[in-house]
């Protein structure tokens, strides 16, 4: 079966080719979905295969690399189109798959009538075969080339509403501030590329060649200069601090492609590259430092503007932005498996929430619909009371969100609790893990707040849309109800793999599964655990105030929007400046176009007004004006008279004589 794993992204590729080049011909939309979700299907069933053997390996044989074919061969340098299977992929790829296959199944109910039906399935298929690109990519080519293909998706899939001008900037906006993010990338792969080369004559990209030299590379210097360049990458693709504006407003698309960034594929990216590479980033602590800040900052001010949207959607992106610092704040204490637990546990209860959010909207939308009224769908403020018409919707909402809540004992509150637990205990930056700890858990108590905002707005007390179409409310079909129901259990249940020793009297089998992929990273927290030592009772007390923070977060939303919602108006009526800043996302967006995006505008305008027009277009245009006049002047010679001509030549030849006689 290992030698299969070419098969994993082959099969979304032909349901690409398929449905982009015959889509529009086919146009029966169960055909087309059936094939785009069956091509990603296939891709589950090899992942488990996979996964299966991996399983039944002993630890140390759980590495296999398959060359694809042999690509480029340069002198001492090899790069192939090669995959590489390990435990890390191994999880990364049943989680794109296996979400990627209910997503794709969902998308069949809830693009039902669109005029470009085929086009979104090619495009969501050749997503999902970009991201196991980059995911199974043994080389760094290869997972560039995935992921620059995840950002090429998400510009397509984004402005797939491409008449709506919102979605073209959207798609312009992620598309820009992850070629940002991409240049980053870029010059840490040459930095590291030159290094090994220069001083060791190891001309590689491929990770396990890295990885088995790493033990050359020196503390910082120009390590802590790659790694750093690899993390502005990072915070492209996943979002984090300065270029993270990109994802609430890739909310423009379709709502499962919302589920499909968010929760699958793209936005994990950037956690999956530094844990791929973490044989690297901790031999720069200054680097890991600099990810657990940055994580710790997005975490709390992504969080802090979920708290005053009221686009349910955009509440979720918010939440997602926050999600993936908590990730972050894992890389950089060096919890790398707490960071890849939480990325899947999340992908379980966002992929869920985000597409509960699209069953809400789905309703929301035939019913306003239906009344020929024209309020916002995505509008918490006109929803309410939502349990009673979608009881399958709340029902895996609800367990989702005590999920992110972090409420034991569903899967958020082992992933994040491992992460705060990690933070505070962790030996790699000293006091400033505790600074970092202290953030998260004042993230976690605003992410309890702002998701149970969400859900008593929605489903909770009086329905507020129009009285003349609430009978159209209705639960959602199944073909959308079922991907709920998978994701709401695996929400409940997938945190178990990861219960910690404290807790199970079994062993953590997810940290268990992953020990090979980051024993050097292991080793190295090793040498400073026995100069911090922690009880168990503090590791209980610890754990018991995470849920206490948790519970508070829960008792203020039910406080503001259940038992007194005056609370919310009194609020903004004492602080409206604070609470326009936070509702205006703090003015970030304004400041980047103030500070880069305008003085671009300007400079292009000044190019092009200034050089092209005046210069390029004079010299141009001058040269034609020259030729236009000395033309001008030589048609006058042409008059059509023969005498003319005659005199001309009569002319010509005294002149010719007198010069002779002359000379």
């Amino acid at each position: 079966m290992l030698d299969n794993v070419w098969l994993i992204p082959l099969f979304p590729l032909i349901g690409f080719l398929i449905n982009g080049l015959f889509g529009k011909k086919i146009k029966n939309e169960g055909v087309i979905g059936g094939i785009g979700t069956l091509a990603i299907f296939c891709s589950f069933l090899v992942s488990c295969g996979i996964l299966m053997q991996l399983v039944g390996l002993p630890a140390e044989q759980r590495v296999f690399e398959k060359v694809i074919f042999p690509w480029i061969h340069a002198g001492n340098f090899k790069a192939d189109m090669a995959f590489l299977v390990d435990p890390l992929s191994a999880v990364m790829i049943m989680v794109v798959t296996g979400v990627g296959t209910l997503i794709h199944l969902y998308s069949i109910g809830y693009m039902h009538g669109e005029e470009g039906f085929y086009r979104f399935f090619a495009y969501l298929n050749l997503f999902c075969m970009s991201m196991l690109l980059l995911v199974l990519g043994a080389n760094m080519l290869v997972m560039f080339i995935g992921w620059e293909g995840v950002g090429l998706c998400s510009y397509l899939l984004i402005g797939y509403y491409f008449e709506k001008k919102s979605a073209g900037d959207a798609a312009k906006k992620a598309f820009v501030m992850n070629r940002v993010g991409d240049f980053g990338f870029l010059i840490g792969l040459f930095t590291l590329f030159w290094w090994f080369g220069s001083n060791h004559n190891i001309w590689t990209i491929n990770f396990m060649e890295i990885k088995a030299a790493s033990h050359l590379l020196p503390y910082g210097g120009v390590v802590t200069v790659a790694t750093l360049c690899f993390f502005l990458g990072a915070t492209g693709k996943s979002a984090q601090i300065p270029l993270y504006t990109w994802l609430p407003d890739a909310m423009e698309g379709p709502t499962p492609v919302s589920a499909l960034i968010h929760a699958a594929t793209m936005v994990t990216a950037g956690v999956y590259m530094i844990g791929r590479m973490s044989f690297v980033f901790i031999k720069a602590p200054e680097t890991m430092m600099v990810v657990a800040v940055v994580g710790a900052a997005t975490a709390l001010f992504a969080a802090t503007i979920g708290t005053a949207q009221n686009d349910i959607k955009r509440v979720l992106a918010y939440s997602t932005v926050s999600q993936l610092g908590f990730m972050f704040i894992a890389m950089g204490v060096g919890a790398f498996t707490g960071g890849i637990f939480h990325l899947m546990t999340h992908a379980f209860f966002k992929a869920c929430m985000f597409l509960g959010s699209g069953s809400v909207i789905h309703a929301m939308h035939h019913a306003l619909h239906h009344g020929h009224l024209h309020d916002d769908p995505q509008d918490m403020r006109n929803m309410g009371g939502l349990r009673k018409a979608m009881p399958i919707t709340f029902l895996t909402f609800f367990v989702s969100t005590f999920a992110i809540a972090g409420i034991p004992p569903l899967s958020g509150f082992f992933s994040k609790d491992e992460i705060l637990w990690q933070a505070f205990s962790n030996p790699y930056h000293g006091d400033l893990n505790k600074v970092v700890w202290a953030l998260g858990c004042i993230a976690a108590c605003f992410t309890a707040f702002y998701m149970f905002r969400l859900v008593f707005m929605t489903f909770f007390g009086e329905c507020r849309i129009n009285p003349k179409v609430k009978d159209h409310l209705h639960e959602s079909p199944l073909v959308i109800t079922i991907p709920l129901m998978v994701l709401g259990v695996l929400a409940a249940v997938g945190g178990f793999i990861g219960v910690p020793k404290l807790i199970g009297i079994l062993p953590n089998y997810f940290e268990h599964w992953l020990e090979p992929v980051f024993e050097l990273a292991n080793e190295y927290g090793k040498q400073y655990a026995h100069m911090h030592e922690h009880s168990h009772s503090l590791e209980w007390g610890l754990m018991g105030l995470s849920v206490v923070i948790a519970a508070i977060g829960i008792f203020i939303a039910f406080t503001m929007y259940m038992a007194n919602k005056s609370l919310p108006e009194k609020f903004t009526s004492a602080f409206p400046g604070l609470y326009r800043a936070v509702y205006n996302k703090w003015y970030i967006d304004e400041l980047y176009d103030f500070v880069f995006v305008n003085p671009c505008k300007s400079l292009g305008n000044l190019l092009w007004k200034g050089f092209d027009v005046v210069i390029v277009d004079g010299v141009v245009n001058g040269v034609a004006k020259l030729v236009m006049a000395f033309s001008a002047g030589l048609k006058g010679l042409q008059s059509g008279y023969v005498h003319n001509y005659a005199m001309g030549m009569a002319l010509g030849v005294v002149v010719i004589i007198a010069f002779y006689v002359f000379r």
